[in-house]
């Protein structure tokens, strides 16, 4: 039997092309999306071989009958790639709380729980990979994506703590950090402050560079190949970038004083007051 990955949000973007190539290659996915439409389309793709099935991952209950299916089907997993994520944009002052705590939820603990579920798993079996979609902002925050930076600093922190603690049962952990890749992800949750608000003019010139940005970025079909070499290595690397101005800015974030990082990100970003 081929190796079996399950890949969470796969319905559309770089899970989708991900899902795509891998199966390609003689993989078996195992998947589900909130997307229903999206997901079906895709189980047409990919054919009977595969288990893609319409579920949130915000569904706890949801989760575990999705993986006593898989385990069921193809009594092991070698792989769990958590792609889904939602954004977050806006002053941190002006952000509503409530809303914030969805992409907490979804962002973090979403990706606790297809993680937790197959751990036990791939305890018995002695063997396997997690790896999980963060962000460029996992380890830069950004300015007006406090709360997205929140979320992806908290998903690397709970990643690298639990390497620790699965690492005696063969089980490995992996991080990819996108920067911008050229989708509608960043369009879907850009938004001028109302009028009145005294970061307008700042955020405006935030979406105005980053929209700029993302017309040279790489594509999601390229980000996806990046996504596969890191899914199918016999032993990934910890943290993964998906372009080498990504990892150029990583190793920036990593010797320069703070002070001087976040002088050039205001200055990069156009946001100087």
């Amino acid at each position: 039997m081929s190796k079996v990955i399950v890949i969470t949000g796969l319905g559309d973007g770089m899970g989708r092309h991900a899902a795509k190539m891998l199966a390609e290659q003689g993989y078996t996915i195992a998947g589900f999306d909130v997307d229903k439409m999206a997901i079906e389309s895709l189980a047409k793709e990919l054919g009977d071989k595969h288990y893609l099935t319409n579920l949130d991952i915000t569904d706890r209950a949801g989760i575990l009958a999705f993986r006593d299916e898989v385990v069921k089907r193809y009594g092991v997993v070698d792989t769990v790639l958590s792609n889904v994520g939602i954004g977050f944009f806006g002053p941190f002052e002006e952000v509503n709380l409530e809303r914030a705590l969805k992409c907490l939820e979804i962002n973090v603990i979403g990706a606790a729980a297809i993680f937790q579920s197959f751990i036990p798993l791939m305890r018995k079996q002695g063997h396997g990979k997690l790896i999980a979609m963060s962000s460029l902002v996992g380890r830069i925050p950004f300015p007006f994506e406090s709360i997205y930076t929140a979320s992806k600093f908290a998903l690397e922190g709970m990643l690298l703590s639990m390497k620790i603690e699965v690492a005696p049962f063969g089980i490995q952990v992996g991080i990819i950090e996108p920067a911008q890749v050229s989708t509608t992800f960043a369009a879907k949750i850009h938004f001028l402050p109302p009028e009145g608000s005294v970061y307008r003019d700042r955020v405006k010139r935030f979406i105005d560079r980053d929209n700029e940005l993302i017309k040279t970025a790489p594509t999601p079909e390229f980000a996806a190949k990046r996504i596969v070499s890191v899914v199918t290595s016999e032993k990934p690397n910890l943290f993964n970038q998906i372009d080498s101005s990504s990892a150029f800015l990583q190793a920036l974030n990593r010797f320069l004083p703070v002070k001087v990082r976040d002088f050039i990100l205001v200055n990069y970003m156009n946001i100087k007051a």
